[in-house]
């Protein structure tokens, strides 16, 4: 076991926080800024290291006081983390990349457990060796010494100004509350049909607006035109902070093993998620979410979890296992009060 020894400063403590993606992961990371910044002895100076497509997830964050991006290496931003002269490094990644981080800043630093061999286990055998613990309090872990405990404050997210989305405006047509669904998934086996989510649309008693990114448009504009005046499309208009926006003021949020998942954690908005290909035993599901969220999972298939990311299912292409699910379950929760 590594002994590490902890200096006393004589002025606030640097740290470096890494995380390079996705959306997801860095609101998940949003605990250990806090914990820093709030449970260590004196005034301690945060800075993050990210891919530049995420960056804005980081940057209006008032823990955070710089913010460090790369399109592609390390080496685009080397020389000046070397300059800056932290005091330790908090690897929430652990990858090739943040590996060459830590070799040439040679500062102490602390890396959490991925578990990836338990995973593949569970994975390709259907062995849960996974720790029954949130991926949030496995990243807290890495401030063990530190003496850091985890709150029970939940995720935080921050809108910068002139990011927020007045609802009348953009949707004069809305009146009064809403659903928000997010129908956008980096992978298929994350992915709702248009069909699902149009019969979600239908039994919802609210208006709903959809949330998605540029390849979620077509879905997004036919549902529109499925269900006029009831039924607004918002994917492809908004930036990350404007979906964020979105999803603060809907009554109730439904979402896929996704950032969107974790954003609406993070704006305490009860989250109905919905779970295809992937599973909650990894530890990544709502992190102390609203009142009323709902985990939604495929029954009788004991093939899952397909894979890690949700790129791959083991029940075919257009059986996946999200398709498995009966929106009626979803509905019945939208429903309720």
């Amino acid at each position: 076991m590594k002994c590490i020894f902890l200096a006393r400063m004589s002025r606030p403590a640097k740290f470096l926080v890494i995380r390079f993606s996705s959306i997801g992961d860095i609101v998940l990371t949003t605990p250990v800024l806090r914990a820093i910044q709030e449970q260590m002895e004196g005034d301690s100076e945060i800075h993050f290291l990210t891919k530049k497509a995420y960056a804005p997830l980081v940057e209006s964050n008032p823990r955070v006081s710089k913010v460090y991006s790369i399109e592609k290496a390390t080496a685009e931003v080397m020389d000046e983390l070397n300059e800056e002269q932290y005091d330790y490094v908090i690897d929430l990644h652990r990858n090739i990349r943040s590996r060459m981080v830590k070799r040439s800043l040679k500062m102490i630093d602390f890396t959490f457990k991925k578990y990836n061999k338990e995973k593949w286990l569970l994975v390709n055998f259907g062995v849960n060796k996974m720790p029954d613990k949130h991926i949030v309090d496995r990243y807290l872990d890495t401030l063990n010494a530190f003496k850091v405990k985890a709150d029970d404050k939940g995720l935080e997210f921050y809108i910068p100004p002139g990011e927020e989305i007045n609802i009348q405006e953009v949707f004069p047509d809305l009146q009064g509350a809403f659903h928000a669904i997010a129908i956008g998934a980096a992978h298929i086996g994350k992915r709702m049909e248009e069909d699902f989510i149009a019969q979600l649309c239908e039994g919802s008693e609210l208006p709903v607006i959809i949330i998605g990114g540029p390849s979620d448009v077509e879905i997004g504009q036919s549902l529109e035109g499925q269900f006029p005046g009831k039924v607004f499309n918002a994917a492809g208009k908004l930036s990350v902070n404007g979906s964020a926006s979105v999803i603060a003021q809907a009554t109730k949020v439904v979402a896929g093993d996704t950032g969107m998942m974790h954003i609406a954690a993070a704006m305490n908005r009860p989250i109905i998620s919905v779970w295809g290909c992937t599973t909650p035993d990894f530890g990544m599901y709502p992190y102390k979410p609203a009142a009323g969220s709902v985990i939604i999972e495929p029954e009788g298939l004991n093939k899952r979890p397909c894979s890690k990311l949700g790129d791959r299912c083991k029940y075919g292409k257009e059986e996946r296992c999200i398709t498995r699910i009966d929106p009626a379950r979803i509905i019945s929760h939208l429903t309720r009060q």
